[in-house]
């Protein structure tokens, strides 16, 4: 998203101010709101930014955050986040991975958005919960396999270097002095970036 896209994006939110007693409040209704109406704005689409109302800090994130903490603590088939997967989560913190992870997230969040008619329809469909399970499961594998394709087209080095995007590290390469040799990587590199991209399009369609 353009730096003019994302200034768009938040004007058109609602503006919603948290107070010292921990009230909120809808600018936009004039009325005061709860952590269960802002998860129903956010269910119905409605986007919105939470703001102090004394320091103007965004405190998004940490509402958010909170709304799903409250959920998850509603236990029974309210839960979504299971507990080796918040344990992995936490292990990501000050990893050098960390940087991928909310990419990667939001990556396959928005292809389970868009895909989530075919899924539902295909877990009903399933003859038993393993097949529902390991078809996600799948699904899963090919989006990192997707999120990682990408990154290597905006970034072709990034698979060279030593622990780049999951792969390991090339093996080290005797220099040329060959002016021949560097035309031919040269060329193998834009071969690469060439069939990336068919594939990228592929996918696409």
């Amino acid at each position: 998203m353009s730096e003019e896209q994302a200034s768009g994006a938040k004007a058109q939110a609602i503006v919603i101010k948290k107070y010292a007693n921990r009230r909120l409040y809808n600018t936009a209704t004039s009325t005061y709101v709860t952590l269960d109406d802002l998860a129903a704005m956010v269910k119905g689409g409605q986007d919105f930014l939470v703001y102090d109302a004394k320091s103007g800090d965004d405190i998004t994130r940490s509402v958010l955050t909170q709304i799903i903490f409250e959920e998850e603590n509603k236990g029974g088939a309210q839960t979504l986040l299971p507990v080796n997967f918040l344990r992995q989560l936490i292990k990501f913190y000050g990893d050098q991975m960390q940087g991928m992870v909310p990419s990667y997230l939001e990556f396959s969040l928005d292809n389970l958005t868009k895909d989530q008619d075919k899924i539902r329809k295909q877990v009903l469909d399933a003859v038993g919960v393993g097949d529902s399970f390991k078809g996600m499961e799948e699904q899963a594998k090919r989006n990192m396999t997707m999120f990682n394709d990408a990154m290597k087209l905006f970034n072709p080095f990034a698979a060279m270097m030593p622990g780049g995007m999951g792969q390991p590290a090339a093996k080290p390469q005797t220099p040329s002095s060959s002016p021949a040799a560097s035309k031919d990587d040269l060329q193998a590199l834009k071969d690469q970036l060439a069939a990336m991209q068919e594939k990228l399009n592929t996918m696409a369609r």
